[in-house]
């Protein structure tokens, strides 16, 4: 809001203004988020009327046109399509036009899935900039800055797409001028915040241009488009004409320009080049006509990226986990709010929710989550108000769907006249302590398309308590005491719940009978870590049917542990450390929100451990507390360590290969990096392997630099890690991004926590200190197993992890009833959605685009002004399949699948019409054509055609294809 008062509303309404005065002038538009803002609020109808004339004429150009311009290293594949779909839908719903170029010019690091998800999208193009300062000056020097991207092994040249890197002057004009002291060519200066200044003198304001500098002006723009001109191959340079926080005042901007751009044409011959205004794509098309043969580059990405020896750009993985874990809740919950909203759409046609209200909350959301995803959002390297924003758009949109799928969940059972009355139905992430005389209800929703199952926990009151299913049948569950608070109680309850369904449990006191399993305690002394050396190991086990984990009583650490299937045992130890850092910059490098610049190793933190183990016939919880010495009251670092155990006759595969680990970190002290150092005797050869954007895995080999050498082997971990030898492989699997590394054989640390504060000018100036008190509860699963059988569970398990169920709450009111056994819940009657285990139903959702899926018909309304009336769409279903594995990744699940997405669909309703479309839904795929470029591989310069389409509904998904439907039903 103060960047739309201070600056953004400026540059919209003064570069319209200014594009009308001059046929020759163009401008780019990235971020949709600032002009959906400017268009809403501040627009005028004769503004909007230039702005559709601008578009038309090419001069004005939207490039990317997702809400932000995401970061490609913590950000999650599904959130960074959320974001692309969410812009997108507003650029064709309102103008018709559909982005083809990319401008990713500022995030820290380019990930190998962006080109795929671009090239997905229809793009022609993609441009990035910040990549390793030596790798970059290497390309620049051997003219390699341009090449054709193929993102994904498996789809290979299907998504390939031609990249520009940009070179050493990144995205802004150089502003040195060898004739003044003064810098040039931003004639605006420097927006200032929040206020506009009164005298409208703004900082940095460059040396206008006169007559008597116009040469000096003309002749120091040439150098540097000439020292450009050596760097590349085609005769065009791309010279950018910007930078942040420009044109807001465009017209001194434009009119200095022009006296330049004037000058230099009128003496070409004199300087050997000709200058105009373009965009993007103008650039692209002149460099794509010259019909050059490119060189390919692999699916390997540019992470992580340094800008100079000591400026690794790897802190910014776990700065701000609180954010970056906040974020991913929203995302899933997102997700959930989706299906849920969409299957209630379909299958309760009379219901008495308000359509449109129901999808102005879930749009709440999807702007908060696709907010969010900008390079200075998610990544944690924004100053505290912004992150307060945010935030609150986070958490004001999650409260709007938990409200939405709790009144759906109302309106259902009321529909069905159960005689059962709910005093309140609300949700909450932990659970609510249940006064003992009133039954709790508990409704459980499984976001996922595949049958689970799993425990949720619920907080309690009492520790004899029961549980019961719709049927009135007891339903497994243990009790013990919370690692939260002395007066209540840690519930956890066993869930088996089909695709896409929920299921509803009512929790009561007990009376003896069919009582929930109580865990029970056995605390172990504290132990010296300074003295556990001098000792024998003291083993005890903790086992259940998946695995034995082995803890040494002296020092009250993990020891071991033994996959069970193969009589594998590893070594295993986990320590907390902690790298001190450098808070002043006459000191030294300096870490900060987006720097990692450790003074040394790390070093140990805690002397001594506490343990507790609290066991019951399914959890068997290991808590271990750290602490700085062994008189300290309060300890500093905590793990909670889970075992699962599951009756007969339910599927127990995925939760018992789980070894669930929630950690307490913080608040720590200042100018401190936590991480969590798992140790293990496999021969790794310290190879690591970190995922991009939970998409696809990348190998990592440890490098060593002349400088810096741990900051630039760190990693995002957005979803997945892991190490391997010869036979085992350890997982880890999160639910939010952190850094990771491997700084020796057998290792891999996750960077959990960050608290910062220096003194460098920039830093103060834009309050980016990191001066981060919070305290941090993150969750890693850990999978241990040979490659074949881990294969087979750390895709399904890394999303059961990211969408773990949705429990929402309710109480009866009134009369108790006895057992309620006619409770009605609609995965008993109704078709549960399920895919196999090597598909994921990425999105099923209702946009409520009001488009026409026909482009002709779209521009034709736009052009005859019909588009503005309607009420959103709800007939319209957005769906996404997407395949999990690699070509050649595991024997079974890599295989092509065939999907039926009648059959798929029927619980929803008759599938009447199906449309494959471009990934964010704006192109049909039958008439996307995608430039071709020309490489050794391929000679010939052609388009690209579509994936085969779909015969009688039935689908045919590869490995790694993303594929995206409209969905019609027939009308009820």
């Amino acid at each position: 809001q103060e960047s739309m008062h201070a600056y953004a509303a400026n540059v919209y309404t003064t570069v319209i203004e200014e594009l009308m005065k001059g046929k020759q002038r163009k401008f780019i538009a990235v971020e949709q988020e600032f002009f959906r803002l400017w268009w809403d609020m501040v627009a005028t109808d004769t503004q909007k009327q230039q702005v559709h004339q601008l578009l038309q004429e090419g001069r004005l150009e939207f490039v990317i046109g997702g809400q932000v311009m995401h970061d490609e290293a913590v950000t999650l594949i599904d959130d960074q399509i959320l974001q692309l779909t969410e812009g997108h839908g507003f650029l064709y719903e309102t103008f018709g036009s559909r982005p083809q170029f990319s401008w990713h010019v500022d995030p820290f690091g380019a990930s190998a899935t962006t080109p795929t998800l671009f090239a997905l999208a229809g793009f022609n193009a993609h441009l990035i900039s910040r990549i390793d300062y030596d790798l970059k000056a290497d390309m620049q020097k051997n003219k390699k800055l341009q090449f054709v991207w193929q993102g994904s092994p498996s789809l290979s040249e299907r998504v390939e797409i031609f990249t520009h890197v940009m070179d050493q002057y990144s995205y802004c004009t150089p502003s040195q001028l060898p004739f003044s002291n003064r810098s040039g060519f931003f004639w605006n200066g420097f927006a200032t915040f929040p206020d506009p200044p009164k005298d409208g003198v703004y900082p940095n304001m460059s040396l206008p241009v006169t007559d008597a500098n116009l040469h000096l002006y003309a002749q120091t723009m040439v150098a540097n488009i000439k020292e450009r001109a050596a760097w590349f191959r085609t005769g065009e340079v791309l010279w950018p004409w910007g930078c942040d926080k420009q044109f807001f005042n465009a017209s001194v901007q434009y009119s200095n320009m022009d006296l330049l751009v004037d000058y230099i044409n009128k003496h070409s011959a004199e300087f050997g080049v000709t200058v105009q205004y373009a965009t993007v794509s103008d650039y692209f098309q002149a460099v794509y006509s010259r019909n050059l043969t490119w060189e390919i580059r692999d699916s390997h990405d540019f992470l992580p990226y340094s800008t100079e020896p000591f400026q690794a750009w790897t802190g910014f993985y776990t700065s701000r986990s609180t954010l970056k874990g906040i974020a991913r809740r929203a995302s899933s919950l997102l997700y959930a709010g989706e299906s849920f909203f969409t299957q209630y759409v379909r299958k309760h046609p009379e219901g008495s929710i308000c359509k449109c209200k129901a999808l102005k909350q879930l749009q709440s959301l999807r702007w908060a989550v696709s907010e969010v995803q900008h390079h200075d959002g998610v990544t944690g390297t924004e100053s505290p108000k912004v992150k307060d924003m945010y935030m609150n758009n986070l958490m004001y949109g999650m409260f709007n769907v938990k409200k939405l799928m709790a009144s759906i969940i109302f309106d259902i059972n009321n529909a069905k006249k159960n005689g059962e009355v709910y005093s309140s139905v609300y949700t909450k992430g932990s659970g609510k302590p249940g006064a003992t005389d009133v039954d709790q209800y508990v409704v459980v929703y499984n976001p996922l398309a595949w049958n689970i199952t799993t425990f949720v926990m619920v907080s309690v009151s009492n520790e004899a308590m029961s549980v019961y299913d719709e049927l009135g049948h007891s339903v497994p569950a243990q009790v013990q005491s919370s690692m939260e608070s002395q007066s209540t109680y840690d519930l956890y309850i066993l869930v088996a719940i089909s695709g896409l369904s929920y299921r509803k449990y009512v929790i009561k006191p007990s009376d003896g009978k069919e009582s929930a399993f109580i865990g029970s305690s056995v605390k172990y002394k504290r132990r010296d870590l300074t003295r556990a050396h001098q000792q024998s190991h003291h083993l005890f086990p903790v086992v259940n049917s998946c695995y034995q984990i082995v803890f040494d009583q002296n020092t009250n650490l993990m020891h071991s542990i033994t996959e069970r299937e193969t009589n594998q045992t590893v070594q295993f130890t986990q320590e907390f450390l902690e790298y001190h850092v450098n808070g002043d910059t006459k000191k030294g490098p300096i870490s900060d929100n987006y720097l990692f610049a450790p003074n040394a190793s790390a070093v140990p933190v805690s002397k001594a451990v506490g343990l507790e183990v609290m066991s019951g016939s399914l959890v068997t919880e290991i808590r271990q507390y750290f602490y700085s010495n062994v008189t300290s009251q309060d300890y500093i670092y905590a793990v909670y360590t889970r075992l699962y155990s599951v009756p007969e006759g339910y599927d127990g595969k995925l939760l018992c290969h789980r070894i669930e680990q929630e950690y307490s970190v913080g608040p720590l002290e200042l100018n401190r990096e936590a991480v969590l150092r798992t140790s293990t005797n496999l021969n790794t050869r310290q190879f690591l392997y970190t995922d991009n954007n939970g998409y696809q895995m990348q190998k990592r080999l440890f490098k060593a630099y002349v400088n810096n050498t741990v900051a630039r082997n760190y990693y995002p971990m957005v979803q997945t890690a892991y190490i391997e030898d010869d036979t085992m492989r350890l997982m880890l699997l999160a639910e939010r991004a952190h850094g990771v590394s491997s700084q020796g054989n057998g290792q891999v640390e996750v960077m959990l926590h960050r608290r910062l504060w220096n003194n460098l000018q920039w830093d103060l100036n834009n309050n980016l200190t990191l001066n981060d008190s919070s305290v941090v509860r993150p969750v890693i699963w850990l999978i241990l197993g040979t490659k074949a059988v881990t294969n087979t569970l750390y895709r399904t398990s890394g999303l059961a992890l990211e969408h773990r169920p949705v429990v929402m709450f309710g109480a009866l009111s009134g009369v108790k009833p006895k057992l309620p056994r006619r409770l009605q819940q609609n995965s008993v009657h109704d078709l549960p959605i399920t895919v196999p285990p090597n598909l994921h139903l990425q999105t099923l959702s209702i946009p409520g685009w009001r488009y026409s899926s026909n482009h002709s018909e779209q521009v034709r309304s736009i052009r005859t002004d019909k588009q503005k009336q309607g009420d959103a769409d709800f007939n319209r279903v957005l769906l996404r399949i997407r395949h999990l594995y690699e070509v050649g990744e595991d024997p079974v699940l890599s295989k092509p699948v065939m999907v039926d997405l009648k059959s798929l669909l029927k619980g929803l309703g008759s599938v009447m019409a199906v449309e494959e479309r471009s990934l964010t839904g704006t192109w049909d795929v039958n008439t996307l054509e995608r430039w071709k470029w020309k490489t050794a591989q391929y000679p010939g310069k052609r388009f690209f055609n579509s994936m085969e389409t779909s015969e009688d509904f039935v689908v045919t998904v590869y490995p790694k294809e993303i594929r995206t439907f409209f969905v019609y039903f027939q009308v009820q």
